[in-house]
């Protein structure tokens, strides 16, 4: 799930909420625009990497981890490429802070402010080398080379300089539109979503009280199931209670998740719509790029 779109639906909320609360008229259309128009120009004008980079130990996790993944896929032969709509300088003080100064040695390809996903459906914008200072150079791109770093740019051009095709290509991507759905669907690439709910999940189902809790649950349905055929008012009686019992089930799971939301893969016992895109567009997802080390 896009870590963006957190602080863009609480703003949405609180917004809502203060015009209701206040009775004062409004056009939800306009609320949305003027909401998407402000997180936008904070990406636009920067003031969210400048934030971030004043406090990266407050905003960016320094894991291990992450740079034994990268060691394990270089070296096992695997080419790595890195596609993002950061700029270099944030790119390279996050990288540096996470990875080490030679973080770019794992890449053989880095793109910079990529405007995805227009990146993946454009074939405008050419690909502009960066010299060392982060200036951009002016002679054209004909090969993408290691070592260097590239601003903008298409994946048609992408495709055409490296040849990386199909489903040789596993592509990783925390949003399932912006990064996973045109790759998969107009070229075949294998995807990889990244949800880091998908940690917390994990260790609520596999704690005992969920457990337990999910068995009766199931049990009482297929009891209320059997029960049905009994029309006597004792039975009717019972099988109210047990519907009370049930519901109080539901909710009690629910809330191990989320007390509003719930879990974010199942309503009930029902596949949630994120949970059927998930299926639809990532061939394998995981909480971080950690589990492969697993």
């Amino acid at each position: 799930m896009d870590i963006f779109s957190i602080p863009e639906m609480t703003l949405l909320a609180v917004a809502n909420d203060f015009f209701i609360t206040n009775d004062i008229e409004y056009d939800p259309v306009h609320l949305f625009k003027d909401v998407s128009e402000a997180i936008g120009m904070v990406h636009l004008k920067g003031y969210m990497y400048k934030w971030i980079m004043q406090d990266l130990d407050k905003f960016i996790l320094r894991k291990e981890e992450t740079d034994a993944v990268l060691h394990r896929l270089v070296s096992q032969g695997k080419k790595l490429f890195l596609i993002t709509n950061s700029p270099f300088s944030f790119v390279d003080k996050g990288m540096t802070h996470m990875v080490g100064k030679n973080w770019r040695d794992f890449f053989d390809v880095v793109i910079v402010q990529a405007d995805k996903p227009h990146f993946f459906t454009d074939c405008i914008k050419p690909f502009r080398r960066l010299d060392n200072n982060g200036d951009l150079r002016w002679e054209k791109i004909n090969r993408l080379d290691k070592g260097q770093i590239y601003k903008q740019g298409n994946l048609f051009d992408f495709l055409r300089l490296t040849g990386w095709r199909g489903s040789k290509v596993l592509y990783f991507g925390d949003h399932l539109y912006s990064d996973l759905a045109d790759l998969m669907l107009r070229h075949g690439w294998r995807t990889a979503a990244i949800v880091p709910e998908l940690e917390q999940e994990t260790k609520i189902v596999s704690a005992h009280r969920y457990a337990v809790t999910l068995t009766w649950l199931q049990a009482l349905t297929g009891l209320m199931e059997r029960l049905q055929t009994h029309r006597d008012p004792a039975s009717k009686k019972v099988f109210l209670e047990w519907q009370k019992e049930r519901e109080e089930l539901r909710v009690m799971t629910k809330n191990l998740f989320n007390p509003q939301f719930g879990s974010i893969f199942r309503t009930c016992h029902n596949p949630t719509y994120f949970s059927r895109r998930l299926s639809r567009f990532s061939d394998i997802y995981m909480a971080s790029l950690s589990c492969l080390l697993n």
